[in-house]
């Protein structure tokens, strides 16, 4: 190449980059310009609430908080209805989830974070109060412009380097926790016998109110961390202000003009993660990403990750314990309906693969409320640093239409498919423990736990339902094939009341095979269109099922009950091409809400929402399913 075409070359290049905005087409994946990159293939069907996505094998999801207005003593005794911004740690053998809870609204005073513990990740204690609704000293006023205080915060936790958990949150003014007026961030220490230090302020918030008000110690309700008697736990909060990646968390609500902060135009809701090579990688809402060589004193500019589609739900990201990476978030650029929640990953914390789902389930918004988003909302996970529990799962805490508190576990390595049978009697498993490779969905209404069986020996499934609105469902994944048999036990408790409903779906969530035990004490099955009852059933019995699926051609499926042919060339409901999945659920199939659903139209609460209702049981035991093409 000529000396002149090379310079006509370079010349045209810089001019694609400086004036056309172009610069991304030439920037190397894993370079600030782009730090990460999604490279599947998977995106969302938004007019389900699954997306039409595989499942992320094993993950068991469990409701922490049920939300209740009118019996708050079945809830965490306050009956506020708006609760959200979940943090989760693990310290001194516990799990600890922290969320914020406001009577009906978001941002709307009064505002109270509250705490609860969990042994297990299954069992969770009755919430505390870890810092209450704010009262301000005797002749200080509320800033002008405000009508009251609240909580907000991005974090929650910090296990300082003597090993003491700092639990940290902030008090603000409605209704705009990031605007002039922020109070700021409070600190205690939570004592290994469950209990908690006094209350500290550990930063003031440096934006002056709209009357020109700064806070500091003389017009606040709580003394400054120096203050405080044990020198112990003023080096822990000294130790946390110098970590520059955990206070790069508060910038939402301070913004520090006093230079604190090393990254003054960060965006929003900040995660971040140590990829191979030892940089951080920051993730914020709406898919900014942004690089730090130096754990975060340093950041390169925050760029928008166009493979990345998501809106104003959070965004999280870690290293997981078989050494890869995973990023979690609602893939959908749409505020008010943030569903599914899904996770990619990746061996190197760059490149992004196999789109999968994490949480799939939009139960009913039993309780109105401005701002309260239907779906998984505001995904966190634990902290570098603030503890790994047992095993290899990766956890994620979530609110559920900003009412109600959730946790997944997600087995790792994240997978997605089986190879060869199955086979599950759950004889060997632990008494309420771990379900491995079933995906479970435990409303504390609508509890799913390993039991003693009931009228024979071993164990089994027990699916319990108390909810009015939502229910119980355990899935199993099995090998994809167009001609599958799949073997299941069923013993209900009941014959009135109850339901379960069990389907045989595709990998996008197409239910071809539908079966029940419908609520009046029938066995009933879809041929087609048309629903067959086929039998009565009795309670404290088992039955044993046998659905033969045939997806080829035009698809039939073929069903026996304790071994005598009841259901012979049945049509399925949906054509599909092949069958991946058994679903069992204590509760019927829904696609409500939708994104067409309106969001922010005031409504009356639920009817009997806060009521349980007769429990129904069903126990499943001995699952076999074999594929073939």
């Amino acid at each position: 190449m000529s000396v002149i075409m090379r310079l006509t070359s370079t010349l045209f290049r810089a001019f694609l980059l400086s004036t056309l905005g172009v610069g991304s087409c030439f920037a190397q994946t894993g370079s600030p310009a782009e730090p990460v990159r999604y490279v599947g293939g998977e995106s969302v069907d938004p007019s389900v609430h699954e997306g039409r996505l595989r499942y992320a094998m094993g993950v068991e999801s469990r409701q922490t908080v049920r939300a209740n207005r009118t019996k708050p003593e079945l809830s965490d005794g306050h009956g506020w209805t708006y609760n959200h911004a979940s943090n989760l740690c693990y310290w001194n053998d516990t799990f600890y989830q922290q969320y914020l809870s406001n009577p009906v609204d978001e941002h709307i005073a009064p505002g109270q974070t509250l705490l609860t513990t969990s042994k297990d990740g299954r069992t969770w204690a009755q919430p505390q109060v870890v810092f209450p609704p704010y009262q301000p000293p005797a002749g200080v006023k509320i800033p002008t412009g405000s009508t009251g205080y609240m909580m907000h915060q991005r974090m929650g936790f910090y296990v300082a380097p003597d090993g003491r958990l700092l639990v940290l949150a902030f008090y603000g003014h409605t209704e705009d926790p990031f605007a002039e007026g922020g109070i700021g961030r409070v600190v205690r220490e939570a004592y290994r016998d469950g209990t908690f230090g006094p209350i500290y302020f550990i930063r003031y918030n440096t934006l002056p109110t709209t009357d020109g008000v700064l806070w500091n110690e003389t017009n606040t309700s709580f003394p400054f961390y120096k203050k405080a008697p044990d020198a112990g736990f003023v080096q822990a909060c000294e130790a946390l202000l110098a970590n520059k990646l955990m206070t790069q968390q508060w910038w939402d609500e301070d913004q520090g003009l006093d230079g604190f902060f090393n990254l003054t135009n960060a965006k929003s809701a900040l995660s971040y993660y140590h990829r191979k090579d030892g940089q951080v990688v920051a993730l914020w809402k709406r898919s900014f990403v942004a690089l730090s060589p130096d754990e975060g004193a340093t950041y390169s500019e925050p760029v928008k990750v166009p493979t990345l589609v998501m809106a104003g739900g959070k965004m999280w990201g870690q290293r997981t314990d078989d050494g890869r990476f995973a990023i979690s978030y609602n893939p959908i650029d749409i505020d008010e309906y943030r569903y599914p929640l899904v996770v990619v990953t990746g061996d190197d914390g760059i490149l992004y693969d196999n789109m999968l789902l994490v949480q799939g389930e939009v139960p009913p918004r039993r309780f109105y409320g401005r701002w309260k988003d239907f779906g998984p909302c505001y995904v966190r996970g634990i902290v570098e640093g603030n503890g790994n529990p047992p095993g290899h799962d990766m956890w994620l805490t979530y609110s559920m239409n900003k009412e109600d508190m959730w946790v997944s576990r997600v087995p790792t390595p994240i997978r997605y498919e089986v190879k060869g049978k199955v086979s599950d009697s759950f004889d060997k498993l632990d008494l309420n423990g771990p379900v491995p490779d079933w995906n479970i969905y435990a409303p504390q209404w609508a509890p799913v736990a390993v039991v003693s069986s009931p009228g024979k020996p071993g164990k089994s499934l027990e699916l319990t339902d108390r909810d009015p609105y939502d229910y119980a469902r355990a899935i199993r994944v099995f090998e994809e094939g167009s001609r599958v048999e799949v073997k299941l036990s069923v013993y209900a408790a009941q014959t009135t009341g109850g339901l379960l409903e069990i389907d045989l779906t595709d990998r996008y969530g197409n239910r071809p095979v539908r079966l029940r035990f419908d609520a009046q004490g029938q066995i009933v099955a879809t041929d087609g269109s048309t629903e067959k009852v086929l039998q009565a059933y009795t309670s404290n019995r088992w039955y044993a099922l046998t659905l033969r699926a045939n997806a080829s051609l035009r698809g039939s499926y073929d069903l026996l009950i304790d071994g005598k042919e009841v259901l012979k060339g049945a049509a399925l409901a949906e054509a599909v091409k092949s069958v991946e999945r058994l679903s069992v659920r204590t509760g019927t199939y829904r696609d409500l809400p939708n994104r067409r659903t309106p969001n922010e139209t005031p409504e009356p609460p639920l009817p009997g929402a806060d009521e349980p209702v007769a429990a129904s049981v069903f126990y499943v035991d001995d699952v076999q399913c074999k594929a073939s093409k």
